[in-house]
């Protein structure tokens, strides 16, 4: 059997399989590097390749689907739709107004793994402004990022974190 006998289902299922293979994979390189050179030093090169990684991810979801580029909040509400992450996490984008939108990560595979580890909380508010402002500005650099709230600051009781994104002229 190839990837194009399969029904539509099954390439749900297979596609959400590579994205949790995708993320555990990164999970599995963090915590090797945290364990050999501490959680400082992790984040730094996690911000790095997030810093490289997240452009591609976006431009590669504007070519597949034909978001056009500088689309605005509307191209990049699109493009949110279609991130590895949104094949895993349940999450939620909320329009504030026609040039800002706020996105929360109701459940976090991240997060709740480290829980089931008794690791501490991933303090990804860093990674996560680096991750989110690299894909936003790809999609269109008049998009700013702020974070709303994100480890190691607390998190909501009905999501992990939560990112506005705002188009200014």
């Amino acid at each position: 059997m190839k990837i194009k006998d399969l029904n539509k289902i099954q390439i749900l299922k297979l596609l959400e399989d590579a994205a949790k293979l995708w993320l555990a994979e990164d999970g599995l390189w963090f915590l090797e590097v945290e364990k050999a050179f501490g959680m400082d030093t992790a984040i730094k090169l996690d911000k790095l390749v997030w810093e490289k990684f997240s452009p591609l991810e976006a431009k590669k979801i504007m070519q597949r689907f034909k978001i056009k580029e500088n689309g605005g909040i509307s191209a990049l509400k699109q493009a949110l739709k279609f991130r590895l992450y949104a094949h895993i996490n349940k999450q939620e984008i909320i329009k504030v107004t026609d040039k800002k939108i706020i996105l929360r990560m109701n459940t976090c595979r991240v997060q709740e793994a480290r829980e089931r580890k008794n690791l501490p909380l991933f303090p990804c508010k860093e990674v996560g402004l680096i991750e989110y402002t690299y894909f936003a500005k790809t999609i269109d650099p008049k998009i700013q990022t702020k974070c709303l709230t994100c480890p190691p600051d607390g998190r909501a009781p009905q999501h992990w974190c939560a990112w506005e994104f705002e188009e200014k002229n």
